[in-house]
């Protein structure tokens, strides 16, 4: 049943803290790998194997998440998840080899899979449909933040204390969110009596994990090429007979309903697909121009990715009110072009460009990230009945992998072949094609949304056009 405006807002902000735990976990690692990698006596490149398994895991747990919501409670599930995930990060600052610090992010990997779709089930269960704008809003900023002071704090952990603590930091910050869970989160109705879906579970996890691997694989230059494109093609191919077997499944594990309905199909298949495809690939070009196309230092790299975020945190106390004012549709159109144009703008900057006129640039272009990102995720939301939002949880969450990894691998491909072609190193030009290539799709993308009708999600934005 839905809370009351107070309780849903405390709900919406415990599970966004575990998003921020589970996100945080995710980039903080990055600085610390050399480290480790030193510790355990192997190469740093051997220590991406644990970024990996995470990824992997991940992609092969998430699908049952909506069952095992159903299935056993949410606030359940959730909460054993924060568990799982807490005693794995300790597992993992314990961890004396690398066999060891593998297995450890495989447990953590799997928990991780459950908390982002089961966490965001209870907050859209906790609040009427007229709040939701406000309850994902919230939980939308730890995708925002984590990403840039992860790296940071991860620095600093690793330079000043130890590596170790990259992990630990986990333990005080999950045995906290477990007690406010139970504290806040109220218990779950009578549990659905729904037979697993093993076939489908198959399918859909191997899937993705092919589609994923394979993707980030050549992204990140891991893998050999040709076996990047068979993983991604073989998980293609996984993916269209998940799809065949979850439409004709007596009790699938995933209920395809909900791309039926406009607004989520809009939202989180056709035309957000992409606009997602370009939030995710920002934040991955930005720092690279910066450093290898400016030539300044991580610290005044970072300072200027700080003003792109700082755009993102100022944004969010409007968007309520941004929505209700222009609803869904004029918004997505609108700020999706603006973002598009300021995508586009942050191609022009250069070493010589005017310090305000940079910062502004960057600041308007997290204003537009923000707003269309936090609008994306509440639309898919708004049509959805309550007994989909499970189903349509966990599919958002894998539409969301799937894109976040496909606007990286895109952005290194787009890179690579400029860099190829001009037969030379990279380049400020090679990110002002990425750049421009990115705006254009964003904005090209937005134009889809002339398709939704003017009332569009005006149930939970409360415009009235």
């Amino acid at each position: 049943m839905p809370q009351s405006t107070a309780q849903g807002r405390n709900i919406a902000l415990v599970v966004a803290a575990s998003f921020f735990m589970q996100i945080l976990d995710g980039v903080i690692i990055v600085t610390a790998l050399p480290r480790m990698a030193e510790d355990f006596g192997v190469r740093p490149l051997d220590m991406s194997i644990g970024v990996t398994a995470y990824m992997l895991t991940a992609a092969i747990i998430i699908p049952a998440a909506g069952w095992l919501a159903d299935r056993f409670g949410a606030r359940l599930v959730f909460v054993i998840a924060i568990g799982i995930f807490t005693i794995a990060s300790l597992a993992c600052g314990l961890a004396p080899d690398l066999p060891t610090f593998v297995a450890a992010r495989i447990v953590q990997g799997a928990a991780g899979a459950l908390m982002f779709p089961i966490g965001r089930i209870i907050v859209l269960r906790s609040v009427e449909k007229s709040e939701i704008v406000q309850a994902i809003g919230l939980t939308v900023w730890p995708a925002l933040f984590a990403p840039v002071i992860g790296p940071a704090i991860g620095g600093f952990f690793t330079t000043y204390a130890s590596w170790h603590w990259n992990f630990w930091i986990n333990v005080p910050l999950g045995i906290a969110g477990m007690a406010l869970v139970m504290a806040i989160v109220p218990k779950d109705g009578e549990p659905a009596d729904k037979p697993f879906d093993w076939t489908g579970f198959a399918l859909t996890g191997l899937a993705l994990a092919g589609l994923l691997y394979g993707f980030d694989g050549l992204a990140q230059g891991t893998v050999p090429t040709e076996l990047g494109w068979a993983l991604a093609g073989a998980g293609l191919l996984l993916a269209i007979a998940a799809i065949a077997w979850l439409r004709r499944a007596a009790h699938p594990l995933l209920d395809l309903a909900s791309l039926k309905v406009p607004t989520f199909a809009a939202s989180e298949l056709q035309a957000g697909a992409f606009l997602r495809l370009t939030i995710n690939a920002t934040p991955f070009i930005l720092p690279l121009m910066f450093q290898l196309g400016f030539g300044l230092d991580p610290l005044e790299a970072g300072s200027l990715v700080l003003i792109y975020f700082l755009g993102n945190l100022v944004m969010k106390a409007a968007t309520t009110r941004i929505l209700k004012g222009f609803g869904f549709r004029r918004i997505l159109i609108g700020n999706g072009l603006l973002a598009g144009l300021a995508i586009m703008a942050c191609g022009l900057l250069s070493p010589d460009t005017a310090y305000p006129l940079t910062a502004a640039a960057l600041f308007i272009a997290g204003l537009s990230r923000s707003m269309q990102f936090t609008a994306l995720a509440t639309l898919a939301f708004a049509d959805i009945d309550a007994e989909r939002r499970s189903s349509a949880s966990t599919l958002s969450s894998m539409f969301q992998q799937v894109m976040m990894v496909f606007g990286i691998a895109a952005s290194a491909g787009i890179l690579n072949v400029s860099a190829l072609l001009r037969n030379a190193p990279l380049g400020i030009e090679d990110f002002r094609i990425a750049l421009f290539i990115m705006g254009g799709l964003c904005a090209v993308s937005a134009m889809q949304f002339l398709l939704l009708p003017a009332n569009a999600g005006a149930e939970v934005s409360g415009h009235r056009p």
